[in-house]
């Protein structure tokens, strides 16, 4: 979606988790754990806690766009009562073991970026994008009345049995 019609745009930093694996066949699992507001000094896959079990790493920063068109979307999240930053990782089969393919804090969006070989985790919202967020919905969202399509009436002729071109059946 990213487009002209991009109003706003934040960058988050990611942490990702990784945890030994309690399987006979994967050794860890990985997990989008937190987003920070802004980008942090330090370099992308930077340590930053390693317990032998666990592990969690800055893994680099995504950007946020936040659309005019999905601000009901947007308005929901906040609703929730635990809004959410959606962070998609995908493997990249060396090393860094996964990139970050996107973030968003629009539901449907995190939704749609669910596809195999990707990893999608919601994450809790830090508070000040959250206080963003509603910034932006309440300045930019416009309430849109439902209306209901009617759909075209049959025309019970256009249904009917035709001849065949030329007029003459087969009896």
């Amino acid at each position: 979606m990213i487009g002209s019609n991009v109003i706003t745009r934040l960058v988050v930093g990611v942490i990702v988790e990784r945890r030994k694996a309690k399987s006979p066949w994967i050794d860890y699992t990985w997990a989008a754990v937190e987003v920070l507001d802004g980008e942090p000094a330090a370099e992308p896959w930077t340590v930053l806690s390693d317990d032998g079990e666990r592990a969690t790493f800055y893994a680099g920063t995504a950007t946020l766009d936040l659309y005019r068109t999905e601000t009901g979307n947007y308005r929901d999240n906040l609703a929730s009562g635990a809004a959410s930053v959606w962070v998609a990782l995908t493997e990249t089969g060396g090393h860094p073991p996964y990139a970050i393919a996107a973030a968003t804090v629009d539901p449907a969006e995190g939704e749609a970026l669910t596809q195999p070989g990707s990893l999608v985790e919601a994450v809790p919202m830090p508070e000040t994008i959250r206080h963003t967020l509603a910034e932006f919905v309440a300045r930019h969202h416009v309430e849109t009345a439902f209306v209901k399509r009617k759909r075209d009436r049959a025309d019970p002729e256009a249904l009917a049995r035709r001849l065949p071109v030329g007029g003459k059946t087969d009896d």
